[in-house]
């Protein structure tokens, strides 16, 4: 009841900000997408793209190595970061729920990962803290802030060093993208836009959690 609480503030105070710190740097389209228009909710990569390999420390600061953890498990990657106002709480509670509504064999199989894009603030405690209140199996992950930028380009998300505003707000800027891989070539096929509910992730990841097309 706690958790479940939690998620649905999550959703309601996130829905009620403007999405501006968590906007893409560039405007442009993550990748290339089916039929050349990011316009439906999860699309399908016209070229699968390899899972980002980051080996960063994770929320009980131990060494993570996303491709060997993650190997043969239908998995899903958000970069983002704790302190955000609006996007990055509302897609890790929408995915949340629906990650709640697969079968406990699949829940156990799907791997949901978390990098920051403000890894100073981003301890493994904070986002230990955060996560929590979310969905306790989910995989924080912070290091250095030029390996996860780097990362995060590998897969053409965008990320820019966390900036402080004049009112005192520390903003990061980055892609809003979701990565979903299949376990069947540990590639990523398909993408959950910033549009994405959680009805969206609901009916699309019983197909990618089998390495099929939702």
């Amino acid at each position: 009841m706690h958790r479940r609480t939690l998620l649905a503030s999550a959703l309601a105070a996130a829905a009620a900000l403007s999405l501006t710190a968590c906007d893409n740097d560039d405007g442009k389209p993550a990748a290339d997408v089916s039929g050349g228009t990011a316009a439906k909710p999860i699309v399908t990569l016209d070229s699968p793209m390899e899972k980002p390999d980051l080996v960063l420390t994770d929320s009980d600061g131990k060494k993570y190595d996303l491709l060997e953890k993650t190997k043969g498990h239908p998995t899903l990657v958000y970069f983002g970061y704790t302190n955000c106002p609006d996007v990055c709480p509302l897609t890790m509670a929408n995915i949340a729920v629906a990650v709640k509504q697969l079968p406990p064999a699949e829940q156990k199989d799907l791997r949901v990962v978390f990098v920051t894009s403000d890894p100073e603030r981003d301890t493994p405690a904070a986002l230990k803290k955060w996560l929590g209140g979310i969905d306790k199996d989910f995989v924080g992950l912070t290091g250095k802030f030029d390996t996860i930028q780097a990362g995060a380009r590998s897969v053409n998300i965008g990320i820019e060093k966390p900036v402080k505003k004049k009112n005192g707000d520390v903003v990061s800027t980055h892609g809003a993208q979701v990565l979903l891989s299949s376990p069947k070539d540990d590639k990523v096929h398909w993408m959950g836009m910033q549009e994405a509910t959680s009805d969206n992730y609901t009916k699309a990841l019983p197909k990618i959690v089998k390495g099929q097309n939702p």
